[in-house]
């Protein structure tokens, strides 16, 4: 069971974990966890590799793009393999791969054409015979540590950019999707990346996760997960380089003029896609009250109608959550708004990972569905009667991720995307619609920094200014 890569080789870890898939509870594998010594052994290996790197930017361009074929090639292994592990459904398994796909490409050609620009020296009173111009270049080594409800794109969004821009990488994966980062690393190996600048630790981030934290010769951290355990980066990187995605409480907004008919199925795909444990997902759901009557009948049906279950049965659209204590987690919390007042629409019912598509009306602010992240199947509806009640309400988060908003009026569309405290706001789509080609981040507790190849590798990147004198 060698599946840490260390030094440029695929060694055992100290001990294993075994691995049991999300519906089920079957052992499917066992997760090789290293040791204190190994994960050194693991940054020494990748700084080695980069100092020694002599990749092209064209080199890398066509490892990641022969990357992005041998991902699309793998895709029914990884598909599987997901289901085991996330508790993937075979259309979110096939939307993973695909993407992850594109994040590669993307990648390949961003790296190509990095480049700087010309700084206009001459402009500046008393300069003659002087030219400027800026470069990029890589940072070092950048240490990609993802979550485990997107296994292989969030990574591929890492080390895509990361690679691209001519970095190594060392990748502490979430300790629930460790096989899928194995995947990944021996695809890009597999495409004619040299071993040594790529590393790969898997155990559990309290220990691993601070040994990387206290490394000096990481440059760059590229985190994906929580804002507690963001705040505790932020905090040990201290000057170096970092890009944070972190928690979330996503809204969308329905206006009164809205496509009803645009609008739900949109809705529904995404509060309940991977269970709702996507940072994006539908949580609270602002409906005018004007079209309320016709509105939320309508999307309740649509809801009752999403086939939840086996993620085996390629009919099912929500499987079960990572595990079976998220999902009684979430499922006190259900409890907790309905004690509170709130009306259950449908749903709300709990077996062991799998959690019902879920509904609620009528809730309040201080509920625990609506003011924290429930990061489950769970959609709150709270009715308003002006734009701005709803986005002062959506806004009344210390998170600040992505809202969607459905309107057919351009004023209203544009005035409430100002308006709006997100990095993100999509107009007539539901607050996770993302290219993988945009910048995708946060604000506030959200966390800094850009995801989306174009902007991730100017992050993963230094620009260096250089002036000649003639």
């Amino acid at each position: 069971m060698s599946q840490l890569l260390i030094d440029g080789k695929w060694v055992d870890g100290e001990s294993a974990q075994s691995l049991t898939d999300k519906y089920h509870g079957n052992e499917y594998g066992r997760m090789a966890v290293a040791s204190a010594a190994q994960v050194t052994q693991a940054v020494d290996g990748a700084l080695a590799g980069f100092r020694a790197s002599t990749l092209s930017p064209y080199e890398r361009f066509r490892i990641l793009m022969e990357a992005a074929r041998i991902v699309e090639s793998r895709m029914p292994m990884l598909i599987d393999l997901m289901r085991d592990e996330a508790g993937f459904t075979h259309a979110d398994g096939e939307n993973e791969v695909r993407r992850c796909v594109q994040t590669f490409e993307l990648s390949a050609e961003e790296g190509k054409h990095l480049a700087g620009e010309l700084v206009p020296m001459e402009a500046a009173a008393g300069v003659r015979n002087r030219m400027g111009f800026t470069i990029r270049v890589p940072r070092g080594v950048v240490c990609a540590i993802t979550p485990f409800n997107s296994p292989l794109n969030t990574l591929a969004h890492k080390v895509g950019p990361a690679i691209a821009g001519g970095n190594a990488v060392v990748i502490k994966p979430s300790n629930v999707t460790p096989l899928s980062a194995v995947e990944l690393c021996k695809v890009l190996i597999d495409a004619g990346l040299p071993a040594n600048l790529l590393a790969l630790v898997h155990g559990s981030g309290s220990a691993i996760g601070r040994q990387l934290l206290a490394d000096p010769r990481i440059a760059f951290y590229a985190f994906t997960g929580s804002t507690q355990v963001g705040r505790e980066i932020q905090q040990a990187a201290g000057l170096r380089g970092m890009q944070l995605e972190l928690g979330s409480i996503a809204s969308t907004i329905v206006c009164e003029d809205a496509d009803i008919d645009l609008a739900i199925p949109k809705i529904v795909n995404a509060g309940f896609r991977k269970a709702g444990q996507v940072c994006t997902s539908v949580q609270r759901l602002f409906v005018a009250r004007g079209i309320a009557d016709e509105f939320i009948p309508r999307f309740v049906a649509a809801v009752k109608a999403t086939p939840y279950g086996d993620p085996a049965d390629p009919k099912t659209i929500l499987g079960p959550m990572i595990s079976v204590q998220h999902a009684q987690r979430a499922a006190a919390w259900v409890r907790e708004a309905l004690d509170g007042g709130a009306r259950l629409l449908t749903g709300g019912k709990c077996e062991g990972a799998l959690f019902e598509p879920t509904v609620l009306h009528g809730v309040d602010a201080t509920m625990k569905v609506v003011c924290q992240e429930v990061f489950a199947p769970v959609v709150s509806i709270i009715e308003f009667d002006d734009i701005g009640e709803a986005v002062a309400g959506a806004n009344a988060s210390d998170f600040g991720l992505a809202a969607g908003l459905f309107t057919s009026d351009l004023k209203t569309a544009f005035r409430t995307a100002r308006e709006l405290a997100f990095g993100g706001v999509h107009i007539n789509e539901a607050s996770s619609a993302r290219i993988d080609v945009m910048p995708f981040g946060g604000v506030k507790d959200s966390g800094f920094g850009r995801e989306g190849p174009a902007y991730a590798i100017r992050e993963m990147t230094e620009e260096r200014l250089i002036t000649v004198a003639y």
